[in-house]
């Protein structure tokens, strides 16, 4: 990219010629949308998330069509040295320490949930077993069984017996989701295809990076979530149980703030 003379998008847009590469391909393979990468050839900056984010989509979009994926960052900051673009781009060596440090958290998470979903589990099964000897201690004698008596037929069962024994019982209806009493929310986002998305909780940074089809990231909010997704459309959220509304369309780069005062705009209206 030593030609600077045209702008950062028209320099890309020409080696993916070059290559013979579709935008198509490189969203395909890079999970980035359509839309995304055709507003980083047209040099529309204010589409992009910003941060690390639209670093992650130039080094993908460079690596794609052949180009040194740390000049084409180093190219983009110089283009736009804007502060909402250059901020959060760490060196290389803090990049790997940020990488290393959230393989650590998800590894102690992940140890954290089998020792929570192993404890309540080893109480249920000591429970079972210990009533189940103790039920057998108090059982009295077996007493000879009565003789058996003709079991009515469904549709007499219907007719001569009490109509509510036939009749099914209602469905329990969900309850709405509310604020938890110590003024918090539990949102859980889930995947349906591999997307980009940040998720900043009360101010610090929860993860950022590609999830696969069928991660389900789990956050506790206090103050405020703020949740960047590359393809509204492949994130689904919910918050305290109930499923909130889809947060926009295929391919939209779409930011999210959920706080205690607006979360039940994200909840379909009842």
């Amino acid at each position: 990219m030593a030609d600077r003379s045209s702008g950062f998008g028209a320099r890309l847009r020409e080696a993916r010629e070059r290559r013979g590469v579709t935008l198509r391909q490189i969203a395909n393979a890079t999970k980035i949308s359509v839309s995304a990468l055709e507003a980083l050839e047209r040099d529309d900056i204010s589409r992009l998330p910003g941060g690390i984010f639209s670093r992650a989509f130039v080094r993908s979009y460079a690596v794609e069509v052949g180009l040194d994926p740390e000049t084409a960052i180093q190219d983009f900051i110089a283009q736009f040295p804007h502060d909402s673009v250059k901020q959060g781009h760490p060196t290389s060596e803090q990049v790997e320490d940020h990488e290393a440090l959230e393989s650590d958290r998800r590894t102690a998470s992940t140890f954290l949930r089998l020792i929570a979903f192993s404890v309540p589990l080893a109480a249920v099964m000591l429970y079972l077993g210990t009533s189940g000897r103790l039920s057998q201690k108090r059982r009295p004698p077996a007493e000879p069984a009565p003789a058996a008596k003709p079991v009515p037929s469904r549709a007499a069962a219907t007719t001569h017996g009490d109509p509510s024994a036939a009749s099914p019982s209602p469905a329990p209806t969900a309850a709405p989701a509310a604020a938890p009493r110590d003024g918090s929310l539990l949102v859980a986002l889930s995947t349906t295809r591999p997307v980009w998305v940040s998720a900043t909780v009360d101010g610090r940074k929860q993860f950022e990076r590609l999830l696969q089809p069928g991660d389900r990231q789990t956050l506790d909010v206090r103050r405020e979530l703020v949740m960047t997704a590359g393809d509204a459309a492949a994130v689904t959220m919910t918050i305290n149980g109930a499923a909130a509304r889809p947060l926009g369309k295929d391919g939209e780069v779409v930011t999210a703030r959920v706080n205690l005062s607006n979360f039940k705009t994200f909840l379909p209206s009842r």
